[in-house]
């Protein structure tokens, strides 16, 4: 075992012993006095301190002065140093320890501190008491300073590194002008640039654009940078000259550029460095970087700024290609989308395209409003595979064909059907998908097709969203390819009041989550949106395209049908109930309640309940569909309720004699011992049931009438009515 091996706290260190002559011409006490080094020996029996020449050499002392005291030159260190010392040789010779070694300042005699070593061994008797300190003290000031220096270029490698570091990731996420932009100017761009002031200057032609400053940035930097590039200013003159500018006192950059003196009081920097932006040959701009409390660059500072002027050099290289892609791609898309949709009367339309942000990422996604005969209209939202411009130019065409088939008055099925044909026909591998509609809004009624594409949504009045279930067909191009063009029609009953929202693929699509979670996300922000078409449409932009990276484009169509609440004398209100709906009686039922109970006529509630589930159910188990309810108030001659289920069957209910023991057919037994009044109608391909419910109508001049009233059928209009008598 080497004495290095050897535990140093250790008592069995073995005593050395030099049995050879030295033949050095100088002796151990002067090749140590040469190296600033001493020895010592201190008996802490006695309390006395024996420490050779060149010991008290390191301590700045004159031999003929000292005394064994070891008071005298603890007394030399300063009170913060001298706590130091004293801890460290007390703990050590308390503690057990069998060495110590510390290091401590000691003062000159010029004002200037040394750095001292002192190693020492502490000998102990066979009690372990300790009685004796022998060590060596040296000067370490050099190799301290030289390590100090050491760690300090170590420590500014570390942060220019860092500051490289953070610069790329962060510039290497701009994928815009704007994105950059922000990176130079966000909460922590400071930080990461390792600067307290900056300036981002964009060439523009013949001119500076300064786009962004943040810090100490002075305000005559933006004020006079925008503009001609004047080389009379520092930014300027350093994107004309393609040189970085680096300044390191106001009195000199005054000096260079008078044209600041009227500015000096904004000049809150002491150093600056004005960096030209270059790529690939071509001056972008200029990049100024501020800085209070530095007063010089090194070389390696220098390079640091220049590389971080060339990280965001090359960052807006690729944001400006980047944004020059997007607006030729957006400009493409746009074209080819309808530049202005139709007003409708009694309701409203909203639409909204999206590109893809990222660079020429052309979608196929579009949207369509059609006029069509009889004041109806044609609605789509389709989506061509694919992302280039390829794809937008067969949604071109495409778009073109199906409003020219839906003009002629087509029915929906026919107009996919054609659709296909053509898109079969083009010199093309691809397909799309899509949803049409042809909407009359008078009467509410849609009648929806399907080709591969997602089904619509539908809000009603109470927030509740619907996903009908609309039969499809096969993608277009693909159906006629594979000889099956069936799209079969589904039809759909819109309320007044009610929404329907159309949209592709890029609104639910979000990266690592299925499908169905974005169409869950989709229905949610339906639900809780605003009600207005416009705003409902921005509303599911913003939370959903927006809020899940805009990866895809999106087209979208929110149609809502204008409400019909009637006037505040008289007010109305209507609810579709879904045949597969199994909570939509308990759900109209519950409406009936709470309108009346709004409309100050609780008394009501009963009775209109009791008739709104007899009707509905009657629609529900014996038609095959769903059934409108609407609910008004009559402020003529009597205040009644009037109470409609309207459906799409053209079976009209007959009375019954049921028996003791039936469970069904007292229905229209109930309506007659409730109502008031009471009858049908035709209405379009189906009918509607409606009663009144309240107070009788006052009595009029002529003969008294019984007590309890009678009621006799009569036609009247095509229909029936049961009326007072």
């Amino acid at each position: 075992m080497t004495d290095h091996d050897r535990d140093p706290d250790s008592d069995d260190t073995p005593r050395l012993k030099i049995d050879r002559p030295y033949s050095g011409e100088t002796g151990t006490e002067e090749r140590l006095a040469l190296n600033r080094t001493g020895s010592f020996e201190w008996d802490l029996d006695t309390r006395s301190l024996d420490i050779d020449a060149a010991g008290l050499l390191v301590f700045g002392l004159d031999p003929e002065e000292f005394t064994p005291d070891p008071g005298i030159l603890v007394s030399r260190l300063e009170p913060a140093e001298r706590d130091r010392l004293e801890l460290a040789i007390d703990e050590a010779i308390t503690g057990g320890h069998s060495s110590y070694s510390v290091h401590f300042q000691v003062p000159r005699a010029n004002g200037t501190h040394q750095w001292t070593h002192v190693q020492a061994r502490i000998l102990r008797r066979d009690d372990g008491r300790a009685h004796r300190v022998i060590g060596v003290v040296r000067d370490a000031t050099a190799e301290i300073t030289h390590s100090a220096f050491v760690l300090d270029l170590e420590k500014r490698r570390q942060r220019q590194t860092s500051i490289v570091e953070r610069t790329t990731s962060a510039m290497s996420r701009a994928v815009s002008v704007n994105d950059v932009t922000a990176t130079l100017t966000g909460p922590s761009s400071l930080a990461m640039l390792g600067a307290d002031g900056v300036a981002l200057g964009l060439v523009e032609n013949t001119s500076l654009n300064v786009i962004a400053a943040s810090g100490i940035a002075p305000e005559s930097i933006i004020k006079f940078g925008s503009g001609n590039l004047d080389p009379r200013f520092p930014l300027a003159d350093t994107v004309l000259s393609g040189r970085p500018r680096f300044v390191t006192s106001i009195t000199g950059l005054l000096r260079r550029y008078p044209a600041l003196e009227p500015f000096t009081d904004e000049l809150k920097f002491r150093a600056a460095a004005y960096l030209p932006l270059i790529a690939q040959a071509r001056s972008l701009g200029g990049l100024a970087l501020f800085y209070c409390e530095r007063t010089d660059f090194n070389a390696d500072e220098r390079n640091l700024c220049l590389g971080l002027s060339a990280i965001v050099a090359q960052s807006l290289q690729r944001a400006t290609l980047f944004d020059e892609e997007r607006e030729f791609a957006t400009g493409l898309q746009s074209a080819m989308l309808p530049r202005r949709i139709q007003e409708i009367e009694g309701g409203e339309i909203a639409v909204r395209y999206h590109a893809a942000r990222s660079g020429r990422q052309v979608g196929g996604d579009w949207y369509d409003v059609i006029a069509l005969p009889k004041n109806r209209f044609g609605i789509v939202v389709g989506d061509v595979e694919g992302h280039d411009t390829h794809a937008a130019a067969i949604m071109g065409q495409l778009r073109i064909a199906l409003r020219a088939y839906a003009g002629e008055g087509h029915p929906p099925a026919t107009v996919l059907a054609r659709a296909s044909r053509f898109l079969a026909e083009l010199d093309t591998d691809r397909f799309a998908t899509c949803t049409y509609a042809q909407v009359d809004l008078p009467s509410g009624t849609v009648r929806a097709v399907r080709a591969g594409h997602f089904g619509p949504l539908i809000r009603h009045m109470d927030g509740r969203v619907g996903t009908p279930q609309i039969r499809g067909g096969l993608p277009l191009g693909l159906s006629t390819d594979f000889e099956d063009e069936e799209y079969p029609e589904t039809r759909l009953d819109l309320v007044p009041g009610e929404t329907l929202v159309l949209y592709t693929d890029g609104l639910v699509e979000k990266p690592g989550a299925d499908i169905e979670s974005g169409i869950r996300a989709l229905i949610r922000e339906v639900s809780t949106g605003p009600a207005s078409a416009q705003a409902l449409a921005d509303h599911l932009s913003d939370r959903l395209w927006e809020r899940w990276g805009a990866g895809d484009d999106v087209a979208l169509l929110v149609l809502r049908r204008s409400p019909d609440p009637g006037s505040p004398r008289a007010p109305r209100l209507h609810q579709y109930i879904h045949q597969a709906d199994p909570e939509g009686l308990s759900d109209a039922r519950s409406i009936v309640r709470q309108a009346l109970q709004d409309w100050n006529m609780a008394d009501l509630a009963d009775d209109a309940e009791l008739v709104t589930g007899e009707l509905l159910v009657n629609v529900l188990l014996h038609t095959e569909g769903g059934a409108v309810l609407t609910l008004e108030v009559l402020p003529e001659p009597v205040r009644r309720v009037r109470l409609s289920v309207q459906d799409r069957s053209s079976v009209w209910p007959r009375r019954r004699t049921p028996g003791e023991t039936a469970t069904s057919g007292r229905g229209l037994l109930l309506l007659d011992a409730i109502a008031v009044r009471w009858g049908i109608e035709p209405r379009g391909e189906g009918k509607a049931v409606w009663c009144e419910i309240g107070p009788a109508a006052p009595p009029t001049s002529g003969p008294p009438v019984a007590a309890t009233e009678t009621h006799e059928s009569v036609r009247a209009g095509g229909g029936t009515t049961l009326r007072e008598q």
